[in-house]
């Protein structure tokens, strides 16, 4: 029999310890990811990039994880070795947990897309048995925070490759796992409101009150449907192929669209706006009238 070269690939130590299942999915919310960026504008200008501990939930399976947080760990990254601050970890996660009982280590972050050999001795020390996410492998997630370019996230496990298992640098492979950015219907409001600050050269922007948020609305509704109706007539004109997934999706929300006069929708929505006007208006008299017996009980002298 001939010999040769032979590459050996090794399974997850997590599925071989526990008989489980990586991550196939992992759910990212925008408070974690705002954590990594605020703590990318404080880093120090000779660090190229900056690390930290992800915190969250796993399904009972294992098979999906939820990013909820995350918190800054401080370290020094040469061209011959990466320090951490184990210390501050461990004082961090202690204290975050308590806050938050339900939350656990999950795995940590970096603002590089840059997979190095420091990249797996971190890896191992998010994986340890002591301290770290054993027996569930640790998730990286990488993320490219320059301010000049898009930001830009991924996410991975990471598997041992060959037989080394003293060069841990030499025998670590980096796994995508796909993940989904998702955030509550409350929160939609003010993300949409920070994301109009794009557009601004000062990159800020201001609360508006209801009635101008109200006419953001609407002209965001009239925008969609003007899209949606240049597509439905290109498709008849057969300028563009239409999509039987496009179609049912128009479908069925159409069909969930209450079937009203437009006279009789345009009489409502008057007279809800009318009952809202009224509220402002006797809310604001009250106040003015508490704000006059206010004014009036500190002029009066009494005998």
């Amino acid at each position: 029999m001939a010999t040769g070269s032979f590459l050996h690939l090794g399974k997850p130590a997590s599925a071989l310890t526990q008989g489980g299942n990586a991550p196939l999915n992992i759910i990212v919310y925008p408070q974690s990811l705002f954590s990594i960026l605020d703590h990318t504008l404080r880093r120090n200008e000779d660090q190229e990039r900056v690390i930290g501990s992800l915190l969250g939930t796993r399904s009972d399976d294992g098979t999906e994880i939820e990013i909820k947080s995350s918190f800054a760990v401080p370290h020094v990254e040469s061209d011959a070795q990466v320090e951490i601050d184990m210390e501050y970890h461990k004082t961090m996660y202690n204290l975050h947990h308590k806050a938050n009982p339900k939350e656990i280590l999950v795995g940590w972050y970096a603002t590089s897309l840059e997979l190095n050999a420091f990249s797996a001795l971190i890896q191992n020390f998010y994986s340890s048995v002591s301290d770290g996410t054993y027996p569930h492998p640790a998730v990286h997630l990488t993320m490219q925070a320059d301010p000049h370019s898009e930001i830009s996230v991924q996410t991975y496990i990471s598997t041992s490759v060959g037989v080394i298992p003293d060069k841990i640098s030499e025998s670590c492979l980096f796994v995508p796992v796909p993940h989904e950015l998702r955030y509550a219907e409350a929160e939609r409001s003010g993300l949409e409101l920070i994301a109009t600050a794009k557009n601004e050269e000062s990159r800020e922007t201001s609360l508006v009150n209801d009635i101008s948020n109200l006419e953001r609305s609407i002209e965001q509704v009239l925008d969609m449907l003007d899209r949606v109706s240049t597509y439905v007539a290109s498709v008849i004109d057969g300028g563009n192929q239409g999509s039987v997934a496009i179609g049912k999706f128009l479908l069925q929300n159409l069909s969930l669209a209450p079937k009203i006069d437009a006279e009789e929708l345009e009489k409502l929505f008057n007279s809800h706006l009318q009952d809202v006007l009224l509220v402002v208006y006797l809310s604001n008299t009250i106040k003015t009238q508490m704000e006059l017996f206010n004014s009036l009980k500190r002029t009066a002298v009494i005998p």
